[in-house]
């Protein structure tokens, strides 16, 4: 049974570690492809509403993605939507700080740095969950 306990641990464990290395792959591609993009501040428009999915049994809430306007260097306006979200309206008329494709300015981001912050949590835990995980498994009294 132990056996069996464990086999799924590995496999729990590989899963979250595969994800990680993913999320981290693909962050790391993004700063790298916009790391020489110009950054201007945008004015923000409005916003679009959206749902968290409530995961790990959370319970839903509502966020709000930032619309917004931005002005590159030959003076065209271009207009995106964020993918950061906010527990809050945005107030329209504030400013984001967004980055832009210079070939193709309707390509945009907001500048944010919630996703390292988020892995820099979620690492950790992860690694204390498996720790104490692996110690319950090992202490269990399973014959």
């Amino acid at each position: 049974m132990k056996i069996a306990l464990y086999v799924i641990w590995a496999l729990f464990v590989a899963g979250v570690i595969f994800s990680i290395v993913h999320v981290s792959r693909k962050t790391k591609r993004r700063e790298q492809l916009t790391a020489s993009w110009p950054r201007v501040q945008a004015i923000v428009t409005g916003s679009a509403a959206g749902w968290t999915n409530g995961g790990g049994g959370g319970s839903r809430s509502r966020r709000f993605y930032p619309t917004y306007q931005f002005v590159d260097h030959r003076g065209t306006l271009f207009a995106g939507e964020s993918e950061v979200s906010y527990a809050n309206r945005p107030t329209p008329g504030s400013s984001v700080e967004v980055m832009f494709n210079p070939i193709n300015p309707n390509q945009s981001f907001q500048v944010s740095s919630q996703d390292s912050t988020v892995m820099g949590c979620l690492i950790p835990c992860f690694a204390a969950i498996a720790a104490g995980s692996f110690l319950f498994i090992s202490i269990l009294p399973v014959s």
